[in-house]
This record gives structure tokens, C-alpha cells and sequence, in this order.
């Protein structure tokens, strides 16, 4: 698998000076399996440059588009997605199993008068969609798992798994508080045991959780890094930087994680998801 990084903000787009080297635009991630099959996860506002890049490979026409949730800051690049109006792209829509009955309806939502210009019915794009009915969705080489998330709302994360490498995205999810239907820390490290690439939510400080955010739906960094120390992960990236964070502050919070990693005395990589970065797993 080759994971690349189109969007990492959370929260809400954050374009300027001090956001240049992770970015500012929200979540979206592109995967790219062994086949060439393109699974893209979340439309935040990152995907419209991923959509302006598919469309200089004439070779690529059907995709997957995995949505972890319906919050603004992960659908609200999809109206911008240039394939989506074009023929030639069909375009499967997946989420977790309650998602089923709803995942057509947070993309027309985004398109819905009077919020924007051009209704959903415009486009020429050819999509289905449907939840993830069983334990897992075989999506070319690769076997992938929904793992729900613990955040307002719900949602799902996702586990890839090919060719005995696994990647977990877990972006959006409190290690704090239990939101319904989270599951178990138990089942959280178990699901997430050993994997070779674990994006985790790491939006805010200790000081931020406690006196502001906790029941937010999101980690701290402390959380984050003890939680992949003891799943046993290879590399944590630390992901949906929250919006009022500099580049500066999320170095700072990287350091953070590497000294929890270098007292525990763990063999754990920590690094900060930056728009841009192309990561093999």
C-alpha cells in the first residue's frame, strides 16, 4: 500500500503562513493498493487536489471513497471533486454498517440549495453506495475493516490489511470518554495490535483536553502515543491537527510523543501527518 496525504486539519481549514508544512486543508487520505485500485478516504477540503491529480491518469476510472462521518470538515471538499462530474468515473461510496441509508444523503447535503450552486443530481459520475454490511469489505487485494470510532455522532475508522501489512486510520475518536457505540479499549488495542502504519487523532494538549475539549470527540497527544505504545504499533502519525495549532505547535507536540515513547522505552516512530507525504506500508 501506498498512502498518500492530501489533507490532515481537523476541525476546519486553516490556510496561511504558519500552517504551511502540515497543512492546511481537511482530512483526506489516498490509498493506493498493489493492483492500482485508488481508495480514497473522507472528502474534506483536501480532495479537490487530489481530484485536479486523477485527473491526469486517463487509466484510472473507478474508485472508492470511504467516509468515516458526516461532520462538515470531512465532506466539505467533495462539491470541488472534479471526477464526480465527469462520465467516465464511477465512484463506490462506503461507511460503517449504520451507514448504509445515509451516505447518499451527507453528499447531497453538501449540495443541497441554498448552500451551494449545483445540486448533486448534476453530476455525471456513476455511484453506488452501501454500508459495510459484514465484518469486512474486500476492496481489490486488500481486506478492510470498519472500527467504530468514539466521537459525537458515531462514525468508523478503517483497518487495511494486505499482504500482512496493516495501516489503521483512526481519525476522530476521544481515548478520554466513551461516546455510544464505542467500543471497549480492549477491543481498540486488539483491532489495532502490531500495525505497521497507525494514524491516530492527536488534536490537543493535556492543558487544552482538560480545561476546554474533553467530550469533543478527539485525543490528546499524550493519549494517542500511549494508546499505539501499548497496541504495539511500528509508526504513529499523529493526525487531525487541530485548527488554531501552528506548524510550531505541532512540532512541539511531536516532541512530546517521542519523549512519552522514549520513557516507556518503546520502539515506536512518531510523526506528524503533513499534507504531501507518501508513506509505504
Amino acid at each position: 500500500m501506498e498512502i498518500r496525504v492530501w489533507g490532515t486539519r481537523g476541525s476546519l481549514t486553516t490556510p496561511g503562513r504558519e500552517t504551511v508544512r502540515y497543512g492546511g486543508s481537511t482530512t483526506c487520505l489516498e490509498v493506493r493498493l498493489a493492483d492500482g485500485t485508488v481508495v480514497v478516504i473522507d472528502s474534506g477540503s483536501g480532495i479537490h487536489r487530489l481530484g485536479n491529480a486523477l485527473l491526469q491518469e486517463p487509466g484510472v476510472s473507478q474508485l472508492y471513497l470511504l467516509l468515516t462521518h458526516a461532520h462538515w470538515d470531512h465532506l466539505t471538499g467533495f462539491p470541488f471533486f472534479t471526477p464526480a462530474y465527469l462520465e467516465r468515473y464511477r465512484i463506490h461510496v462506503r461507511g460503517g454498517p449504520d451507514a448504509k441509508d445515509f451516505l447518499r444523503r451527507y453528499l447531497e447535503h453538501q449540495m443541497d440549495p441554498p448552500f451551494f450552486p449545483v445540486e448533486f443530481s448534476v453530476l455525471r459520475a456513476g455511484f453506488d453506495f452501501a454500508g459495510i454490511e459484514q465484518s469486512s469489505l474486500a476492496i481489490g487485494p486488500a481486506t478492510v475493516l470498519p472500527l467504530p470510532l468514539s466521537h459525537p455522532n458515531g462514525g468508523s475508522g478503517f483497518v487495511f490489511l494486505e499482504a500482512g501489512r496493516k495501516f489503521v486510520f483512526l481519525t476522530d475518536t476521544e481515548l478520554g470518554r466513551s461516546h455510544p457505540g464505542a467500543l471497549r479499549r480492549e477491543d481498540y488495542l486488539e483491532a489495532v495490535r502490531g500495525a505497521d502504519l497507525l494514524f491516530h487523532d492527536a488534536q490537543y494538549s493535556d492543558e487544552e483536553y482538560r480545561s476546554r475539549t474533553a467530550g469533543w470527540g478527539h485525543s490528546t497527544y499524550r493519549q494517542a502515543t500511549e494508546f499505539a505504545i501499548e497496541a504495539g504499533a511500528r509508526r504513529l502519525g499523529t493526525f487531525h491537527h487541530d485548527p488554531d495549532h501552528s506548524d510550531r505547535q505541532v512540532d512541539a507536540s511531536i516532541r512530546l510523543c517521542r519523549s512519552v515513547a522514549r520513557e516507556r522505552r518503546a520502539r515506536l516512530a512518531v510523526f506528524g501527518v503533513a499534507e504531501g507525504m507518501r508513506l509505504e506500508v
